[in-house]
């Protein structure tokens, strides 16, 4: 049984050092891969009839299987040799991971030399089309001979070849090609592949040449047969990390020697760009309404207006699919995670209608009398509208005599158009006295300032930058639309060691300080005038304001405590019997005697090992209390932080990421540079719409329920999330599981109901409502897939895994499962064609670059020049995203400035993250809502320095410059304009930071660029897709 079509020459066949460099990152799995979710049962991909495919646990038949290694094995996966079930002949039995023997030598003709090899694999990628847009794609060879397959039926049992691609898991008894050449001839002029219809439609016999998906042969295509392929990362012969760059693939082959290499054109692979922009042509400024079930929503990207009728906005509820599949089989078969994201309270542009608001008096919200699902377009009236089945259990109520009304000649209530709840998917219900606390109406939120006095705060000149800026800030604090002011009531109180709270009453002269300096035992010490309305005690709030900084001028005190200033405000809100937020400003690792003292941690020997999990997880104890004591209270933490050192995010941030809170965080933080910064980012989160004390619940119809949340959230049980507070950036993800069938005649319904107070100290309930497809046909699945809903998806799941399995774990599972996804679309719903081809769904074409793009996160990378707090931030902060959110952090845009139209409304069009896109001569806006970037080539024209800068030349651009200066010509203004808007626009605030290129900061730009290799070790997209592929073909041998 031979394992492959070339036959490895004896030295290949033994371990060789720097060859298959996979150890850190992607290699072979377990022995039984682990296709599952993480933790999940493990699952293998379904063998299809024996003769097609190899079963994933054992190995070809007679022979043992491969040993499972934890290291890479040099016998287990040698070049991506794996063994094939073709049927074949008897052959000379070989031991596994030995070469073949003889009888098949004659066939090897001398490979080229291996510099040239990449070239060949690279030219020889057949891309043809992947979607409706034409594309260029290489013309079939001009020799006859290549053409064979296509003229003369293929011998049976034999995968179909395109013209001029030679797979590398060809059998052995297949006619080599003719010559070396023909195997080659791809390379050349392009030609237009014919447009494609629909993606992977079934077409009768052979598709043409250059037609039938996004084709690339996986690695090693071009070599003849008898030439033994050195694997690289990715199978292809290349670069490793530089020497010295701890990477995520320890054994990566040294960089090789040798005449430049041609590389495949990078346009012809599908690009993110592109597809944001397609999209944006097509749904860009239009109205999108709701009153399809199962329609898949334009991107996160795209402009475009949203009309309720019966859906809730893609704004509030997105799906990893608009299509379930029918049975849990089918699902676990293609592995794509049912899940939605949900952002109960994403702020609408002007020009959307709010939410309406049901009030039903003292009855309170029509439910259903079994599942408790809240009255909405899902329910049918019956009976002349007497009663109503529930869409959700199909039970039968009776409708209360107050909410009767006849039903029209389509069975529809008279009434239909004025009842929210029955004619839009999302609208909020006053709750009633049953839905709150102790059966009493909620006393307003407070918001608590506690800011940091130790000596470094003072001293950087943070204490008087946030007085100054509350001046001002405290009279945009939330509220109701149409009110006049905040009911939000606010208190101050400031903290090293020890503890200071201020009376503000609006009655006294001065403000009163009053200490608490034994903080194991926390209190608050006053209860009236501790917690006041802005509006009464302005002045008295305005004295304290002024005189905090100068109180604490003198101090020398540098150690702090945290914990007791988390419990602190969390008894205020206890005292006063509401639910509120504490703005904490806090600069060290809190070392002083007290509960919550925490001891540094951070060990670099851990990275890479079994134990590198700890580095992520929360010390144990006092703060786990602390997030729930919070959440019960319904007390959000938001903690801002100013560190100069290791502090220990991980556990400093467990409150706040458990509370529905938000984490900031300064390096090195300095007024001059990063005050501007630091008060966007403290001005968005007063200023932002939210809901307090919310507990949220989320049914589904039969057939299927939600298994697990992912967020910003507390769970006490199975069913109900609970977050201090949910603001308008925050989202959980949902996943769900089958536990019936589902028909295709109803769909799937889901609906997601968020019980809140709101900023004025009403109790409502928030729902929003998602109608799905049903289908037992996997096509459908993959149609309506949104490629941005999944990498959330991934991304949550991955980051919660890192807790408990080792990176290198977690990163094969991601490969895996992507592999298996495209397997299965290939192997179910595409039309045949050549192994050596990649096919993608349409709409998943760009899902391996934003996978490749999140293993090279910092959370997921394993190097040590990474902070560890910095990975812990990015981990937590990405818990609580939204689909917009991390489809931007994954995918950053690039934007090019220095040709622009000044005089043009539009922004430029993005082009895609990789350093062939940058000119020398250009200027680059580079942002992905957490960074921001404006990037000057070296041959910047003085021209363009001068009216950027007022500088003459891009040489005088001297040291930092925090920001760009405002100068009087349209480029300026114009720039600026673009810089403020996505600002304006983002969750967060972006600290602008003014790159040259090929100066020492363009190593933090470049990391940036996601679809090149990374600093620390993680590949490039091209390499990654050749990857992929060569694991879908695994998967499909």
């Amino acid at each position: 049984m031979s394992q492959q079509g070339y036959v490895a020459t004896p030295p290949y066949s033994q371990a060789q050092p720097g060859m298959g460099g996979y150890q850190g990152g992607f290699g072979p799995g377990p022995a039984q891969p682990l296709y599952g979710h993480y933790g999940g049962p493990a699952q293998a991909f379904t063998a299809p009839p024996t003769g097609l495919m190899k079963s994933p646990v054992t190995s070809a038949a007679g022979m043992p299987p491969p040993p499972a290694s934890s290291q890479y094995n040099p016998n287990v996966q040698q070049n991506g040799a794996h063994p094939q079930r073709y049927p074949v002949p008897p052959v000379v039995s070989s031991t596994y991971g030995q070469p073949p023997q003889p009888p098949y030598n004659s066939m090897a003709s001398p490979g080229p030399p291996p510099a040239q090899q990449l070239t060949n694999q690279m030219s020889a990628m057949n891309l043809g089309n992947y979607g409706q847009a034409s594309m260029q794609s290489p013309p079939p060879p001009a020799s006859t001979v290549a053409q064979q397959p296509f003229q003369a039926p293929p011998p049976v049992g034999h995968p179909q070849m395109l013209p001029g691609l030679q797979s590398p898991h060809m059998s052995p008894q297949m006619p080599p090609p003719q010559s070396p050449q023909a195997s080659m001839s791809m390379t050349g002029q392009p030609m237009a592949a014919p447009p494609m219809g629909g993606m992977g439609r079934p077409f009768p016999g052979a598709p043409p040449p250059g037609l039938g998906g996004f084709q690339q042969p996986g690695p090693g295509v071009a070599g003849p047969q008898g030439y033994p392929q050195q694997a690289g990362q990715f199978g292809g012969p290349m670069a490793g990390p530089q020497p010295g760059m701890p990477g995520a693939f320890p054994g990566a082959p040294a960089p090789m020697a040798g005449p430049p290499q041609k590389k495949l054109d990078p346009d012809s692979i599908p690009s993110i760009t592109q597809v944001i922009e397609d999209d944006q042509v097509k749904h860009g400024g239009q109205v999108y309404s709701t009153n399809i079930r199962g329609q898949v929503p334009p991107l996160v990207t795209t402009d475009f207006t949203v009309q309720d009728q019966g859906n809730a906005s893609p704004r509030f509820i997105r799906s990893t699919t608009y299509t379930l599949p029918c049975t849990a089989d089918l699902a676990k078969q293609c592995q794509v995670p049912l899940a939605s994201i949900i952002r109960p309270f994403a702020s609408l542009p002007k020009n959307e209608a709010p939410l309406y608001v049901v009030n039903h008096g003292e009855t309170g919200p029509i439910r259903c009398n079994r599942c408790k699902a809240y009255m909405c377009p899902y329910m049918q009236f019956i009976d002349g509208g007497r009663r109503y089945q529930c869409g959700f259990c199909n039970c039968v109520s009776e409708v209360p005599a107050f909410y009767f009304q006849h039903l029209d000649h389509m069975g529809r209530r008279v009434d239909f158009y004025e009842r929210p709840e029955l004619s839009v998917g999302s609208y909020e219900f006053v709750a009633t006295l049953d839905y709150c606390k102790n059966n009493k109406p909620p006393n307003p939120p407070a918001y608590i300032f506690m800011i940091d006095v130790s000596y470094n705060n003072v001293k950087s000149g943070l204490v008087k930058l946030i007085c100054d800026e509350l001046k001002t800030l405290l009279e945009k604090l939330p509220r109701e639309e149409g009110a006049e002011s905040s009911a939000v009531k606010v208190g101050f109180v400031t903290y090293n060691k020890i503890l200071h709270f201020y009376n503000v009453k609006s009655t006294l002269a001065q403000p009163q300080m009053m200490v608490v300096s034994d903080t194991a035992e926390m209190f608050v010490p006053l209860l009236d005038g501790f917690l006041v309305n802005y509006q009464d005690s302005r002045a008295v709030i305005y004295n304290l304001l002024d005189q905090i900084p100068d109180m604490f001028a003198d101090t020398n005190e540098s150690e702090t405590v945290f914990a007791p200033v988390i419990q602190a405000g969390l008894e205020a809100f206890k005292a006063a019997e509401c639910s509120g937020k504490l703005f904490v400003f806090h600069s060290s690792m809190p070392t002083a005697e007290a509960p919550g003292k925490l001891k540094n941690r951070d060990d670099k020997k851990l990275i890479n090992t079994e134990k590198e999990k700890t580095l992520f997880q929360p010390q144990k104890g006092v703060y786990e209390q602390l997030s729930k004591d919070c959440v019960v209270q319904g007390c959000c933490v938001d903690l801002f932080l100013f560190p100069s050192q290791y502090v220990d995010l991980a556990t400093m941030a467990d409150v706040p990421s458990h509370t529905g809170g938000s984490v900031y965080k300064y390096n090195n933080f300095q007024v001059e540079t990063d005050g501007e910064h630091f008060l966007r980012d403290l001005r968005k989160d007063v200023q932002k719409s939210i809901g307090f004390d919310a507990i949220m619940r989320v049914r589904t119809s039969t057939g299927f329920r939600a298994t697990d949340f992912f967020g910003a959230i507390h769970m006490n049980n199975t069913t109900d999330v609970e977050m201090a507070a949910v603001d308008c950036d925050k989202a959980l993800t949902v996943e769900y599981k089958h536990d019936d069938a589902l028909s295709e005649e109803t769909g799937a319904f889901i609906q997601c109901a968020l019980l809140y107070t709101t900023v004025n100290g009403q109790r409502r309930l928030r729902i929003h409502n998602l109608s799905l497809n049903c289908s037992s046909q996997l096509l459908e699945l993959y149609k309506s897939c949104e490629t941005d809903s999944l990498i959330n998806f991934f991304a949550k799941t991955a980051y919660r895994a890192i807790l408990n399995q080792p990176l290198k774990n977690v990163r094969e599972i991601l490969v895996n499962q992507t592999a298996h996804m495209l397997a299965c679309y290939r192997k179910n719903c595409a039309s045949p064609s050549a192994a050596s081809q990649l096919i993608l769904p349409d709409a998943m074409k760009v899902f391996p670059v934003y996978m490749n793009s999140l293993m090279k996160t910092a959370p997921l990378m394993g190097s040590t020049e990474l902070s560890t707090d910095d990975r812990a931030h990015q981990r937590l902060s990405v818990m609580g995203m939204g689909v917009e959110d991390t489809q931007l952090l994954l995918y950053p845009r690039l934007i090019p400035l220095h040709n622009m139209d000044a005089s043009s409304e539009a922004l430029p069009a993005p082009v895609r993250c990789s350093e062939e896109r940058l000119a020398d001569s250009g200027m680059f806006l580079l942002e992905n809502g957490h960074s921001m970037f404006l990037w000057l080539g070296q041959a910047s024209p003085p021209e363009l320095v001068q009216s950027m800068f007022n500088l003459p030349s891009l040489a005088h651009l001297q040291g930092h410059v925090p920001a760009l200066p405002e100068l009087d010509n349209p480029l300026s203004k114009k720039v600026r304009s673009i810089i403020s808007a996505l600002l304006e626009k983002r969750p967060n605030s972006m600290k602008l930071q003014i790159v040259r290129q090929r100066d020492k900061p363009e190593v933090l730009f470049r990391q940036f660029l996601v679809e090149d290799k990374s600093l620390h070790g993680g590949s490039s997209y091209m390499d990654f897709l050749c990857y992929v592929h060569r694991e879908i073909r695994q998967l499909l041998t």
